[in-house]
């Protein structure tokens, strides 16, 4: 299935630490999470063990929320968290 990712998920991504690569990974292989207004949601963690903002990170968790029109799946946001997750 086709993924577009809108330019305000492009923005949101940059100023929070993902890029276009980890969205479609995120789409493609994370795990469902529960979204609200019909949209779909999933999340992935990956290692990261750098700083940002002048703190130490060992992962982040990158969120995408999307919807399905026709054949094609159009992102909404993403949202990044930093920390450290059990899997």
């Amino acid at each position: 299935m086709d993924i577009q990712i809108d330019p305000h998920t492009l923005e949101r991504a940059e100023e929070r630490g993902t890029n276009e690569h980890e969205i479609k990974e995120v789409i493609q292989t994370g795990s469902s999470i529960p979204a609200k207004y019909g949209h779909i949601g999933k999340a992935k963690v990956y290692d990261y063990k750098q700083k940002r903002l002048n703190k130490y990170y060992e992962q982040k968790r990158v969120e995408v929320f999307y919807t399905i029109e026709r054949d094609k799946i159009i992102t909404i946001t993403v949202y990044v968290f930093y920390g450290r997750w059990e899997e």
